[in-house]
């Protein structure tokens, strides 16, 4: 870009700080400019410079200083509470109860100077007939006649700002420990230098005239457009990126997915994060030796460390039964015997599938659609990939014509409507439904499993007289979200980072 086409893209502030550059010989801070009236503030003149410096016509150099300034200038007048209690105990002869200081040192002013007296080394504290006796060292009472180095800065900051290559750094850090004692202040100071493009553009002359931003019915009525100057525009200038406010990723996914089911007719449900294990899998008919009960993969409660089923005594007995031998089910069960100590355990629920199960078992009746979305708990090591705590989406579905060409129905329309069209699915075992089924997506260019589904057996739902076949599927929430903002890191979700939210897109 030659000379002309840099000027003809500078705004009328950028003009003017070029201008006045170099009439103040090529370099400015930018207080100078505001002192003289040219620019109303310093953000003005820094907002011309900034852009100037994208175009390399001006060098901004910066320096940064800290100085320290009193937060409180009564401290320098009423002095540090320690002070007013070495002197305290100084006029009761050196040694005073703990009980006559506080009076002395009321407010709570009194524990305060305690504390830092006796880190300090200022006093011993010694109990005497259930009474704490505090009595000066060597070195409170040279402290009793002489200034502390905390004092001695106070002081020097009582009569103006002190930088921070004139003081002690342990000093500082002391009073920075402290309430409202000292401010840690930053001080920044530009300096803006004509570059020798930026005096190449200014040798090929500048005009500052009246500038037109915005184009008005009485620019154009008038005629004045004719000989008004028009403010042009560099398309491929740097800008800076501005983000609307948005929602939190999961959030949105969540209500995106709340707004889906029940648009199809489903009802909201959740339970309590602390199930016993019998609600949990052994209603799931979960064999009571399955890996998924192992201290390894669940968390067990200490606190309670197990739940009284005798409410449940039907179905406790019915769920035995089944487990031991298939009770009335027609199943053989899983043999062996069934503990109910294991049952009654306290546990963290390990999936959403023991709220669908306890809302079958109070409404057992056809037809019925409901989902849930909330945690879950898992003994998993943190990873890339992995959280001891994540969330699941769960559904079922008891209708009269219920089928597996349903369920699988109810999977694809759910993906296509979170824009994954390619769903392909696979047959699975999970002790709880048979047939079962994996769901896998296309995503990025190979087949990525997502969640499972299947039909509930006979021997969760014959307890509770269920007649129609129950259709079920549990899908990864976090997983959904990373698919859909290509993170590839599942505790991205999790970490407060501005920018993930800022920079996802809002569809």
């Amino acid at each position: 870009m030659n000379s002309s086409e840099v000027i003809d893209s500078l705004s009328h502030n950028e003009k003017k700080l070029l201008l006045t550059l170099k009439q103040m010989n090529g370099i400015v801070t930018p207080t100078d400019i505001t002192k003289n009236g040219i620019f109303s503030s310093e953000t003005e003149v820094m907002g011309a410079a900034s852009w100037l410096n994208i175009k390399k016509l001006v060098d901004i150099d910066e320096n940064q200083s800290i100085f320290y300034t009193l937060a409180d200038r009564s401290v320098a007048k009423n002095g540090l509470p320690e002070r007013r209690a070495i002197e305290a105990i100084g006029m009761a002869g050196g040694t005073m109860n703990i009980i006559d200081l506080s009076a002395a040192l009321p407010n709570g002013e009194d524990q305060i100077a305690v504390g830092f007296l006796k880190k300090k080394g200022f006093i011993n504290i010694e109990k005497k007939d259930s009474k704490k006796i505090l009595t000066l060292t060597d070195a409170g009472y040279k402290a009793l006649h002489e200034k502390t180095r905390d004092e001695i800065f106070i002081d020097k900051l009582s009569l103006h700002p002190v930088p921070a290559t004139d003081v002690d750094k342990s000093v500082v850090l002391s009073l920075k420990n402290r309430h409202k004692i000292i401010r840690e202040n930053v001080k920044i100071e530009r300096i803006i230098k004509l570059t020798s493009k930026g005096r190449e553009v200014l040798g090929s002359g500048i005009e500052l005239g009246e500038e037109v931003v915005q184009i008005t019915d009485n620019i154009i009525q008038s005629g004045k457009w004719r000989n008004t100057e028009f403010k042009k525009y560099d398309v491929h200038t740097f800008a800076p990126s501005f983000y609307p406010s948005k929602k939190h990723l999961l959030s949105r996914l969540g209500a995106e997915i709340r707004e889906l089911y029940t648009s199809m007719g489903f009802t909201e449900i959740d339970g309590e994060f602390v199930e016993p294990a019998f609600w949990d899998l052994d209603v799931l008919y979960v064999p009571q030796d399955h890996p998924a009960r192992e201290l390894q993969d669940t968390f067990y409660l200490s606190n309670p460390k197990k739940f009284d089923l005798s409410d449940y005594e039907k179905l406790v007995d019915t769920v035995k039964n089944i487990h031991e031998n298939g009770g009335e089910t027609g199943s053989t069960g899983w043999g062996g015997k069934w503990s109910r100590e294991m049952a009654e355990q306290a546990m963290l629920r390990t999936h959403t599938t023991v709220n669908t199960i306890s809302y079958i078992s109070r409404h057992p009746e056809a037809p019925a659609k409901v989902f849930s979305l909330s945690r879950i708990f898992r003994r998993e090591s943190i990873d890339a990939t992995h959280l001891p705590e994540f969330t699941q989406i769960e559904g079922i579905v008891i209708d009269e014509n219920s089928n597996f060409d349903m369920l699988v129905s109810l999977v694809k329309e759910f993906y296509a409507k979170m824009g994954f069209d390619k769903v392909r699915i696979r047959p699975a075992y999970f002790p709880y439904t048979e047939p079962s089924l994996e769901l896998e997506i296309f995503f990025n260019g190979k087949w990525m499993e997502l969640g499972g589904a299947g039909i509930f057996r006979p021997e969760v739902v014959s307890p509770f007289g269920v007649k129609y076949p129950v259709l079920a599927w549990g899908f990864g929430f976090e997983r959904l979200a990373m698919l859909r903002w290509g993170i590839t890191d599942i505790r991205d979700l999790y970490i407060s980072d501005i920018d993930v939210i800022r920079k996802s897109p809002t569809l």
